[in-house]
């Protein structure tokens, strides 16, 4: 007996848990954070593709379960772009974040003594947050070859600049305050390159929509307000995985056993790295609802006004804060 037919009515552009709550959001970034997906083939890829575009169509494939649906559409959504529909780079599909992440971020606090490692490995970590934005840029908001260029080398000299120099001033500290350097420096890339990536949202606006989705003009409060939790999040990714290990390898550096295979020291560092930020990436993004809110007499006067003429007692705007 063949299963009931799936209705066509299920709402798969927007995520599958509810996401005004912590817990569904969380749920929602493991699925898109999911590095397996990285593994699946370009057939199942294009399949997952035809069933997304079939049943958005009002096409549904006979026997098709929902939750064979919602996979489909997590399959499609970690190797398709948004807006454009285009199958994005490898390494820049958030699907990448924690095995990329995880090597980086392994190799800066492992090899942070020397000053040409330092240059080198922060500026491999600024060239993947450079393919990582641009492959997940905005359809609405295309970021150009010269604002690419000036986020890349703004990102990559102000994280150097504060690698090296902050490596100058713990030279007489304790050993493990050097290990916290590449964290700062981090934290200084990700505070200059989301803004100057995200520049043309804070010179012309992001849409702001009512509850329903209807467009009621664009924003620079509600662009800044997005930046903001979005730098916020990528700083929190970046603390249990740059925080914690360098705590656990300073105590397992002074006990026999590293001292003895101190080649183990890079695999060791990597794998705690990574075991932190198989949590922290999706639990970080989660922080904020991807759908933010802020209230109407927070926006500039001139878009209050646009607003209150459309419709006098809205109090609440919503907006798409990005990753």
């Amino acid at each position: 007996k063949m299963p009931p037919s799936l209705p066509a009515t299920i709402n798969i552009r927007e995520p599958r848990w509810d996401q005004s709550t912590f817990e569904g959001r969380a749920k929602h970034f493991f699925m898109v954070t999911d590095p397996r997906n990285l593994l699946l083939s370009g057939a199942t890829l294009e399949e997952a593709r035809r069933v997304v575009e079939d049943y958005r169509a009002g096409t549904v494939q006979p026997g098709l379960t929902e939750d064979q649906l919602w996979r489909a559409k997590y399959i499609y959504d970690s190797a398709f772009h948004p807006d454009t529909g285009e199958k994005m780079i490898l390494v820049g599909r958030m699907s990448a974040q924690v095995p990329m992440n995880m090597t980086i971020t392994g190799c800066m606090l492992t090899f942070y003594r020397t000053t040409p490692a330092v240059v080198f490995w922060q500026w491999v970590n600024q060239s993947f947050n450079a393919i990582v934005n641009y492959t997940n840029r905005s359809g609405d908001a295309p970021i150009t070859p010269s604002q690419l260029g000036t986020a890349y080398v703004s990102a990559t000299t102000g994280a150097v600049v504060t690698a090296l120099g902050l490596k100058s001033l713990t030279k007489h500290l304790p050993a493990l305050i050097g290990r916290f350097v590449p964290f700062a420096a981090v934290a200084a890339a990700n505070c200059i390159n989301i803004p100057l990536m995200r520049q043309r949202e804070l010179k012309l606006g992001i849409p702001v929509t009512d509850e329903n989705g209807n467009r009621l003009g664009e924003s620079t409060a509600a662009a800044q307000k997005a930046i903001f939790q979005v730098v916020v999040s990528r700083i929190g990714m970046a603390v249990p995985a740059m925080a914690i290990p360098p705590v656990i390898m300073n105590m397992l550096e002074k006990r026999a056993f590293l001292k003895r295979y101190p080649y183990l020291n890079a695999p060791l560092q990597v794998g705690l790295v990574g075991l932190c930020l198989v949590f922290a990436t999706p639990l970080c993004c989660a922080l904020f609802p991807q759908k933010s809110s802020m209230p109407v007499s927070s926006l500039e006067p001139e878009v209050q006004d646009q607003i209150r003429k459309k419709d006098p007692w809205l109090e609440t705007v919503y907006f798409n804060k990005g990753l």
